[in-house]
């Protein structure tokens, strides 16, 4: 079991997802809970094809922080 790192952002009326570590894997739903488990399905679905294919799958290595910033 691994861990990638998704970023859900809004997107228009619904949210969007994608993995920074696996290119061209991405979901959508219209609730943030709904964009994760279909990002989670997605990379599951992704990554399976790759090892189907032969071909290496890629290592989580992104990670994410927050920093505070002074407003103006």
């Amino acid at each position: 079991m691994k861990n990638y790192l998704i970023i859900i952002e809004k997107a228009g009326k619904n949210f969007s997802a994608y993995s920074p570590d696996i290119d061209g894997c991405i979901a959508t739903g219209k609730t943030v809970e709904e964009t994760r488990k279909n990002m989670q399905e997605a990379l599951e679905f992704h990554i399976k094809g790759l090892r189907e294919d032969g071909l290496p799958v890629p290592e989580p290595v992104s990670q994410s922080d927050y920093v505070k910033v002074e407003a103006a």
